[in-house]
C-alpha cells in the first residue's frame, strides 16, 4: 500500500544514530534517508532497517530536503533530524494538523539538559524572533515539520544549505499559509556530532546561511512587516 505520509531524513554520517530513528517511526509512514555524503554506513544502515534511500551528493541540509521532496511520494511530507535528538512519534500530531487543514506543521523543542548549547539557542531565538515579527507565530525555526509536497515544492525555497529552513518558514508566512507550531522535546544526540549546533563554527555557519536567505528574499520582494502579511 502507498503510504500517505513520507518522512525525509536528510543524513550526513547518522550510522549510530538511525537504527533508533527508524525504530520509532510511526507505523504505516515511509521513509526517505537521503545520504548526503556520509563517509559511514548511513546508506547500508538505512536501507538494512527498510528505509529508501536518496543519494544526493550535492552537500548541504536544503540540498538534502529537496531531494527528498522530489523523491517523495505521498501527499504529506514531514522532514526529521536522522540524529535522534527529535523523536520521530511527534510526527504524528503533526501530521494529525496538517491532515485538518493547517498548511504547514513545526515543532518548538523543548530541550532537556544539555541537548542545546547556548550559541545555537541564541542563534535560533534572534532568528524566531525576526519570523515573529514577519507574523509568524513560532518560536523554533522548524527542525521537525509537515506540511503537502506540491505546495512545499511551490514555495520555490532556493537555499541549499542552513539556511532552508528560515527561508522556508518566511515563504510561507508570505504566502499566507496557517502555521501551526507545537511543542517537541529535544534531546541529546544519539550519536556523531551535530553538524550546526556542534561548534560555534557550525552556528556561525547556519546563522550565515539563513542570513543570505532572507536577503534573498528581501531583494525578490517578500514583504517584511506584520502589516504587510496581512
Amino acid at each position: 500500500m502507498t503510504p500517505t505520509v513520507d518522512i525525509v531524513l536528510p543524513c550526513l554520517d547518522e550510522a549510530e544514530a538511525l537504527p533508533g530513528v527508524l525504530a520509532a517511526m510511526p507505523a504505516g509512514y515511509g521513509v526517505l534517508v537521503v545520504d548526503n555524503g556520509s563517509t559511514d554506513d548511513t546508506a547500508a544502515v538505512a536501507a538494512g532497517c527498510g528505509a529508501t534511500v536518496v543519494t544526493e551528493p550535492r552537500r548541504g541540509y536544503g540540498a538534502a530536503v529537496h531531494a527528498g521532496l522530489l523523491a517523495a511520494t505521498a501527499d504529506l511530507v514531514g522532514v526529521l533530524d536522522a540524529d535522534g535528538s527529535l523523536p520521530p512519534q511527534a510526527l504524528a500530531e503533526l501530521v494529525a494538523a496538517v491532515a485538518g487543514g493547517t498548511d504547514l506543521a513545526v515543532g518548538r523543542r523543548i530541550p532537556q539538559a544539555g541537548a542545546w548549547p547556548w550559541h545555537a539557542r541564541a542563534g535560533n531565538a534572534v532568528l524566531a524572533a525576526v519570523l515573529r515579527e514577519r507574523g509568524l507565530p513560532v518560536h523554533d525555526i522548524a527542525p521537525i515539520r509537515v506540511g503537502r509536497r506540491q505546495a512545499l515544492l511551490d514555495l520555490g525555497v532556493t537555499d541549499r544549505g542552513f539556511g532552508y529552513p528560515f527561508e522556508l518558514l518566511l515563504r510561507a508566512g508570505a504566502a499566507g499559509w496557517r502555521v501551526c507550531e507545537f511543542d517537541v522535546e529535544y534531546r541529546p544526540r544519539a550519536g556523531g556530532r551535530s553538524k550546526v549546533s556542534g561548534s560555534i563554527r557550525g552556528t556561525v555557519r547556519a546563522a550565515r546561511d539563513m542570513a543570505a536567505a532572507m536577503g534573498r528574499i528581501s531583494r525578490a520582494g517578500v514583504p517584511d512587516s506584520p502589516a504587510q502579511l496581512r
